[in-house]
């Protein structure tokens, strides 16, 4: 049997140079599911983008979904793609083994917790809003943190300056007075040590966008009181749940957010196109 990709439209293309078009998956010429493709213009013309793959119940484990996304690979190099990604589910199981068993790697995941009861702060801590000097040193070094983080992770550095100036636009656009908007100081016996940034979101969950413990302070459990700070702020603005991302080198992360009860939601991975 020969699985196949058959397009259903025609392709799309927009005015920064990305391409989408979706496709049947067919075996001899039957359709057993669909797949979307996409350029992740966010990061430059290098980058494809899944946006979705599935397979028809009856059909699935019969490896379709496999030979689909290889197929996949070769329309992204067909566009000039470099590098592939696709985010997954936490919980989905088989999506997340073909994904590993065709050589994606994890690159971040978004985690999330509900939360019921605001925790208290350690002795000694206090938290402030964030005033305005404050707030422009901390937004000029942010950007800068943001940009050399995708950076390390393959993206050029025109793109992730371009994408950290169109994120800060969208989630900043009247800076410390945008709705939302938690911005945080922490200090501890007298000492700033390190700042907050969350937003709750419409749809009664928060996002945490940065913590940032000063180099000097580091290693003294003030990450944790952020956090901390993040889900009492985060509650007392209506929030039901806190969200965050954490890229997959962040080890101490990880660990710092599972022990505090944060679990996976979304897993998104990514493969170079050679």
């Amino acid at each position: 049997m020969t699985t196949t990709l058959r397009p259903t439209a025609p392709e799309q293309r927009t005015g920064d140079g990305g391409r989408s078009r979706s496709y049947e998956v067919c075996v001899n010429s039957r359709p057993v599911g669909r797949i979307d493709l996409a350029m992740d213009t966010r990061f430059g013309p290098g980058f494809g983008r899944i946006e979705r793959l599935a397979i028809d119940e009856r059909d699935r484990h019969r490896g379709r979904g496999t030979v689909a996304a290889l197929a996949a690979e070769e329309v992204l190099r067909s566009w000039g793609c470099t590098q592939i990604t696709v985010s997954v589910p936490a919980g989905a199981g088989t999506a997340l083994g073909l994904a590993a068993a065709l050589g994606y790697a994890e690159r971040n995941r978004n985690l999330a917790k509900p939360l019921t009861a605001a925790p208290a702060l350690p002795a000694g801590s206090v938290a402030r809003p964030m005033g305005e000097e404050e707030y422009g040193r901390w937004r000029e070094a942010e950007k800068a943190a943001y940009v050399q983080e995708w950076v390390d992770r393959g993206v050029p550095r025109p793109h992730a300056e371009a994408k950290a100036e169109r994120d800060d636009a969208l989630l900043l656009p009247q800076g410390p007075a945008t709705p939302g908007t938690i911005l945080r100081i922490l200090a501890h016996e007298g000492t700033d040590v390190g700042t907050l940034w969350a937003a709750v979101r419409p749809g009664g969950s928060a996002w945490v966008f940065g913590v940032e413990v000063a180099a000097p302070h580091r290693g003294r459990g003030h990450g944790r009181t952020l956090m901390l700070l993040a889900e009492r702020e985060s509650l007392a603005a209506g929030a039901a749940a806190l969200e965050l991302n954490v890229f997959a080198a962040n080890s101490p992360a990880l660990g710092l957010y599972a022990s505090l009860g944060y679990e996976p939601t979304e897993i998104h991975l990514y493969k170079l196109l050679h």
